[in-house]
């Protein structure tokens, strides 16, 4: 098992565009009971491999997203929404990071999106090599923008960079209002809120406004946006934030 986390160690990547599958095995022989060492080991190597990963983006000039949340608040289907809105103004690529299956990778792929499919087996997050690996397989255009799916967990994923320009997290209203305060190293270390389903909140003992505060605690720079993708209200709003952060394409000499 990873000892930052405690999650399982055997991945997969399946790509709709040719990914290359690789086996992302942790050697134990050398792990001590000095836990804390071996954490801090972990998480260096991660990020050495996430600024590898992002100075490829910058040097590309891709816009990079992690989005990050529990199980169920939406993501896939904001992204379907996104991806079918928005084609033909933006070029996209995917990476879906899951436990097992393909499902959301297929329901991608049905867009006509470009995408990859990270299986992380027992593993509850994505890391930098994950990434590495995915982004080689799946080679994003330059001036693109790529979203990375990260697996449905608050916890782990905050603990490993990507690479990632921004970091997403959404939140559902079917979740409770606590859970900045309850997860509050994920809200602290992302750049937007989306708060999704609101089409819910009238058959919901819901207070969006005690949500929104919760996160401020956290994160006072927090941007919230609320929207529901089913309904469609508020996703200009969230088109509006993306396009703003979608480099400006280097002109041709």
């Amino acid at each position: 098992m990873c000892a930052t986390c405690g999650c399982g160690t055997v991945d997969s990547v399946h790509g709709h565009e040719g990914g290359l599958p690789h086996d992302h095995s942790h050697d134990h022989s050398t792990h001590t009971h000095k836990v804390v060492d071996v954490e801090k080991d972990i998480l260096q190597q991660n990020n050495l491999l996430a600024e590898r990963n992002r100075g490829y983006f910058e040097a590309k000039n891709i816009l990079a997203l992690n989005l990050v949340s529990s199980p169920g608040s939406g993501k896939t289907a904001l992204l379907e929404k996104t991806l079918t809105d928005l084609k033909g103004q933006l070029e996209f690529a995917v990476i879906e990071g899951d436990q097992q299956t393909t499902n959301d990778a297929d329901r991608i792929h049905a867009t006509g999106t470009k995408v990859i499919q990270i299986n992380t087996g027992k593993g509850c997050h994505l890391d930098a090599h994950m990434v590495l690996h995915a982004v080689q397989g799946i080679k994003p255009k330059q001036n693109s923008v790529l979203f990375i799916e990260n697996v449905g967990n608050l916890v782990c994923p905050a603990l490993f960079d990507l690479g990632e320009r921004e970091r997403v997290v959404i939140v559902s209203v079917t979740e409770g209002e606590d859970k900045p305060l309850k997860y509050p190293d994920m809200f602290h270390s992302s750049t937007l809120c989306i708060i999704n389903k609101t089409d819910l909140l009238p058959y919901l003992p819901f207070n969006i406004e005690k949500l929104i505060s919760n996160a401020k605690k956290v994160n006072p720079k927090l941007e919230i946006i609320e929207l529901s993708c089913t309904q469609g209200t508020g996703l200009n709003l969230w088109y509006d934030w993306l396009k703003s952060k979608v480099p400006v394409p280097e002109p041709v000499e």
